[in-house]
């Protein structure tokens, strides 16, 4: 891509996706970060892993975590959050984003849910980045699915069943979120989302940060690069991928790309096609 730098600002950070070619709905992701600060991202699965090396601060719920050495972070599906260094040498770590129906599929347990997003548990944690190493490595399918079955046997004490109901119920701000979904190439406005909620434009912006943490335009650009992704995985060009998604050009696609998941569009695309 002419112009566009293929890797991180800072030589220190890398990052490195893979897609197993037998199994839909699983990604690998290993990267040391030092420099780099991710902007608020989410994933459209579960996002499992652990710390080896460093800390990693990062903002959920509404909240300020820290992941230290040898611990676990849990993350549920669509959850928006950040992530930056805490340690002058940044952190290392090791994460699956796993589809919540293949984790149902894998554990025969639907709805699964993780109360807390960063788990003390040093010894399960460096089991979990064992096998996360040997799932990376695995080129055999079937010894990659039994490889999964014991990842997830590793995290199921940590998983609550089934998934607890919302606290604070609102569909209106699920339409929302529904709305923001079917227009993501659109320019959008306050007065047209509110409109959705049925609500008065600030009270609607008021209301949806504080039930969510982030404002509108955050959970649209979420939204936005979650469906890039998506498709630049199923081998769209990033050209097509920024108009599809409602981004103003291929450069504008590649900064909020990388901001939000560690690589340019074209390196995760050559990364999850080998």
């Amino acid at each position: 891509m002419q112009g566009v730098p293929d890797s991180f600002v800072f030589p220190a950070d890398s990052a490195q996706f893979r897609h197993p070619a037998h199994r839909d709905g699983v990604e690998l992701y290993r990267a040391h970060i030092v420099r780099h600060a991710f902007e608020p991202h989410a994933h459209a699965a579960f996002g499992l892993g652990a710390i080896e090396r460093g800390v990693e601060r990062f903002r959920l719920r509404g909240a300020d975590h820290l992941a230290p050495p040898d611990s676990l972070v849990l993350m549920n599906p669509d959850e928006l959050h950040t992530g930056r260094a805490e340690t002058d040498a940044g952190w290392r770590y090791r994460m699956i984003y796993l589809d919540a129906d293949v984790a149902a599929e894998i554990t025969g347990e639907p709805d699964w849910w993780f109360a807390d997003a960063v788990q003390a548990d040093a010894a399960r944690a460096q089991r979990v980045t064992a096998l996360l190493e040997r799932l990376w490595h695995a080129q055999a399918p079937l010894a990659f699915d039994g490889l999964l079955l014991a990842l997830l046997d590793e995290l199921a004490p940590h998983a609550r069943r089934p998934r607890p109901a919302t606290v604070e119920a609102a569909p209106r701000f699920e339409r929302v979120v529904e709305f923001l979904h079917a227009h993501l190439a659109e320019r959008l406005t306050l007065d047209r989302l509110a409109a959705v909620a049925n609500l008065s434009p600030f009270h609607f912006l008021r209301r949806f940060r504080a039930h969510y943490h982030v404002t509108p335009q955050q959970m649209l650009m979420a939204l936005r690069l979650q469906q890039a992704k998506r498709q630049l995985a199923a081998g769209a060009a990033p050209a097509a991928v920024a108009a599809a998604c409602g981004l103003a050009d291929q450069a504008h696609l590649t900064r909020a790309f990388a901001q939000r998941y560690g690589v340019t569009p074209a390196r995760y695309q050559r990364q999850v096609q080998r």
